[in-house]
């Protein structure tokens, strides 16, 4: 009968640490690049759900901004985050998307939507991460992506403009749109919540 060996604990392979698997990626290792594959492509298909009008959109940018990321690791500094880096890469090619799939897309009547706050009913507490991410994903496209670029990844209004190609006056005015009208949404949610 065979006898089962058992591996010392010391000649199992240890986890890399991130410095060591950016450095196995830069040296085009496959094993390396599925391991950061593994570890970000959760939160970083999340950014494209965002920022895409479907889902087959989000797969493209995912797709092209993790070809970006191999294909540019060698540029990342060492500074700052390396997750940060990797998610502006991801934002920067959603955004390259919409600007290249802008004339394509249907254009929304913004004067059609309600310039005024709805009441401050306090009904967001109510909401799961999930149901508020479902209700953003509603909003006309130039607001949904000024939304998530100001609200969520913290851009401010120059920068934005200067990404969009739109003035500042409108990245502000995409802005407080956004906002009153995800605020319209979130009351209609709650009203049919409770019908």
């Amino acid at each position: 009968m065979p006898v089962a060996l058992s591996i010392p604990a010391m000649f199992k392979a240890r986890a890399l640490s991130e410095e060591e698997l950016i450095a196995a990626c830069r040296q085009g290792k496959a094993s390396a690049q599925e391991k950061l594959y593994q570890l970000y492509s959760r939160r970083m298909m999340a950014v494209c759900v965002r920022y895409a009008s479907s889902r087959f959109e989000a797969e493209d940018i995912f797709q092209e901004a993790f070809v970006k990321v191999f294909k540019n690791i060698n540029s990342y500094s060492g500074e700052g985050s390396f997750e940060g880096w990797v998610r502006r890469i991801f934002v920067n090619t959603a955004i390259t998307q919409y600007n290249r799939n802008r004339k394509f897309q249907k254009q929304v009547d913004y004067k059609a939507v309600e310039e005024q706050t709805p009441s401050t009913e306090d009904v967001i507490s109510e909401l799961s991460g999930k149901e508020l991410l479902a209700l953003i994903d509603q909003l006309p496209e130039g607001y949904k992506l000024v939304f998530n670029l100001s609200v969520i990844e913290g851009y401010t209004h120059p920068e934005i403009g200067e990404m969009l190609q739109i003035t500042e006056g409108t990245s502000k005015s995409q802005l407080f749109k956004a906002k009153g009208y995800l605020k319209k949404l979130v009351l209609n949610h709650s009203i049919s919540d409770k019908c």
